[in-house]
């Protein structure tokens, strides 16, 4: 019987990393199928979504972010999205953008609310490091592989993620990870500050 329980990314403990570098990713960080988009073209698009099932507690923390930040009313070329548990029809979206940002819950062997930034190919060690299946519909490694088969990858993404406490039916966050909803809203904010100063 196949086992239907509740269940989000899982990866080894992998230390925190300074935002402001997001905008300063070398062309060696999976630059192999990003998208070559003239010099001429600015400011660059930046695509935030926010990963997760709002039904299930703390896996839906990475939209409960989006919807902050779509509050703050940023005055920056940025489009929100709420990704849900994720599925090959965000490509769109991530192909899009010249600059990408990830928001989900995911294991950090960390106490509940931890906040953690990986990017490019920090963010794919941290991905395929899990030790067990996600709970969405395709892992978030699938996707960005189909963007770079398609050469379509962005230039820079990242993943702001969030370490959950409770993954069980309820429509907002447990008490213990509520308030990295605020934290992870601010890294969000710094990295698009960095590449869009």
């Amino acid at each position: 019987m196949q086992d239907t329980s509740p269940r989000i990314h899982q990866a080894q403990d992998r230390p925190d990393s300074d935002p402001a570098g997001f905008a300063d990713v070398t062309a060696d960080s999976g630059a192999i199928g990003t998208v070559d988009r003239p010099a001429q073209e600015a400011p660059p698009s930046i695509v935030v979504i926010g990963i997760g099932n709002t039904l299930l507690g703390d896996d839906g923390v990475g939209v409960h972010v989006v919807e902050q930040l779509r509050e703050r009313n940023l005055d920056k070329p940025i489009a929100f999205f709420d990704g849900g548990t994720l599925s090959f029809s965000l490509l769109e979206h991530i192909e899009s953008a010249d600059r990408l940002i990830i928001v989900d819950a995911a294991y950090l062997d960390s106490p509940p609310g931890t906040v953690a930034v990986f990017r490019n190919a920090e963010l794919e060690h941290f991905l395929t490091t899990s030790r067990r299946p996600s709970v969405h519909e395709v892992n978030l490694l699938d996707v960005l592989g189909a963007a770079r088969l398609r050469g379509r990858l962005p230039a820079e993404y990242a993943l702001v993620a969030i370490e959950p406490g409770v993954v069980d039916w309820s429509s907002q966050p447990s008490p213990a990870v509520a308030p990295a909803v605020e934290e992870a809203s601010e890294r969000v904010t710094e990295l698009i500050e960095a590449a869009l100063p």
